[in-house]
């Protein structure tokens, strides 16, 4: 009887560095330092920083560092308001052109806030909608309550919990389970193989989206990475962590160089742990 072929392991997830890590230094300042660190690639936050917006100039900073853009976090945010129109589905579907032409496989999309109603009322479907017409994957972020002394506010629609809509494709952000204070291993598992796309960093459980270095909280940010091996994972993990405390830009780095660390320690844990690897 023949022995069965030995499994060969599939490659390890890509780590990327969110632009939004080097906050408030530059999007183009985020190319240097992940290729000076080692990152993979990055994922590209779309915000008031006119490069981030700029499809050429992007170009030319991934070529110039060998440095490629894994994913384009679309203009969601509060402050990101009027960046690429007031028109919702107009921001995604530049979101999806940027990804297209600078080869990016992913779009990070918020649900909509909750005074957005024609945008929330029609979100699930116009997502799968937008999703059939193009294979760059549109990954849903799972959000948070907003918080205020002992009020709380539901300020998503439909929900902050995106695992009660039906996507094809999810993100999830272990600083928004932290901000949520809801279980971050039952909402990952209620994503299934659906879980595209990897926010990391950590939280304690504030009121406010700590985004704090991978290890630094309460978040099993170890335990996800270590049970990608086990899963179908073929997505990215994007270091995306708050460095606006920094002293200096020495330190920024070393915060991001230790996240680069942290991740590529565990997914090699995990590789190693694998079945696939087991003699």
């Amino acid at each position: 009887m023949a022995e069965p072929r030995p499994q060969t392991p599939r490659p390890r997830p890509k780590v990327a560095l969110s632009t939004a890590s080097v906050y408030p230094e530059s999007t183009a300042t985020a190319f240097e330092i992940a290729a000076r660190l080692g990152y993979d690639g990055v994922e590209v936050m779309v915000w008031t920083d006119p490069v981030s917006q700029d499809i050429d100039a992007l170009r030319r900073l991934s070529d110039h560092h060998g440095v490629p853009v894994l994913a384009i976090h679309a203009p969601c945010l509060l402050i990101t308001q009027r960046v690429w129109s007031t028109d919702p589905w107009t921001k995604l579907r530049r979101a999806q052109s940027a990804a297209e032409r600078l080869g990016a496989g992913t779009v990070v999309v918020h649900p909509p806030f909750r005074w957005q109603r024609a945008y929330s009322r029609d979100f699930v479907a116009g997502i799968w909608r937008m999703a059939d017409e193009t294979d760059v994957r549109f990954a849903v972020e799972n959000m948070y309550p907003w918080r205020y002394r002992d009020r709380e506010m539901l300020a998503y629609a439909p929900e902050w919990d995106v695992t009660k809509d039906d996507y094809r494709h999810f993100t999830v952000d272990l600083s928004h389970t932290a901000t949520a204070r809801t279980d971050a291993n039952a909402m990952i598992d209620r994503m299934g193989d659906r879980l595209a796309h990897i926010h990391l960093a950590d939280g304690n459980g504030s009121a406010k989206d700590e985004h704090l270095v991978p290890g630094r909280g309460t978040q099993p940010c170890a335990e996800l990475l270590r049970g990608l091996a086990r899963t179908s994972f073929d997505g990215h993990v994007v270091i995306e962590v708050n460095t606006r405390r920094a002293m200096s830009s020495a330190e920024r780095e070393a915060d991001l160089g230790e996240a680069l660390a942290f991740t590529r320690q565990h997914l090699a844990a995990a590789t190693s742990d694998s079945p696939a690897r087991r003699p």
